[in-house]
């Protein structure tokens, strides 16, 4: 899980920079890479409501305005210099909670906790920023914790059982 922790704090860090500063190659000024978009966050239930504002962070309620996350997501912001070492000091804090990560890509890590009845309870993180402004590491990244409905242990639908 380290590793997307890492491809995150780099993407979007590299990214900040990219946009700010094109390469030279032999002399020329190039374009700059396209910026990593940040995928919307996947089948959620509503925000995670229990998530603190951990230090490094500042509550970010209306989720920067981005992607449609206001009123899906709790989210915060971090500086995105930052935000790689404010993820992981979530990671840390909710293994205290019980969540575990399961899974992830660049910019998301999906959580799941068993419930005590039986079955799981689904959660995930996503960073992303305002790719419409300049990015440096100054600028603002944000996590977004929102719920996934249902088992998220249950077997999909139509899967065969176990023999």
């Amino acid at each position: 899980m380290k590793t997307v922790i890492a491809a995150l704090a780099t993407a979007l860090a590299l990214c900040g920079v990219a946009q700010a500063q094109a390469p030279l190659q032999d002399g020329v000024q190039t374009t700059a890479p396209a910026p990593i978009v940040p995928q919307p966050i996947g089948p959620q239930g509503g925000p995670a409501t229990d998530i603190p504002v951990l230090q490094g962070a500042e509550p970010a309620p209306d989720c920067g305005n981005l992607y449609g996350l206001n009123g899906k997501a709790f989210c915060v912001a971090a500086l995105m210099a930052n935000v790689g070492t404010v993820a992981e000091a979530y990671i840390a804090d909710l293994e205290t909670k019980g969540w575990l990560a399961a899974g992830g890509d660049d910019n998301r890590v999906v959580f799941v906790r068993r419930r005590d009845g039986g079955g799981c309870d689904g959660m995930q993180m996503q960073a992303f920023y305002d790719t419409t402004r300049p990015a440096s590491p100054t600028s603002l990244g944000y996590l977004g914790f929102a719920t996934i409905p249902g088992n998220v242990c249950a077997a999909p639908p139509g899967s065969a059982p176990a023999q």
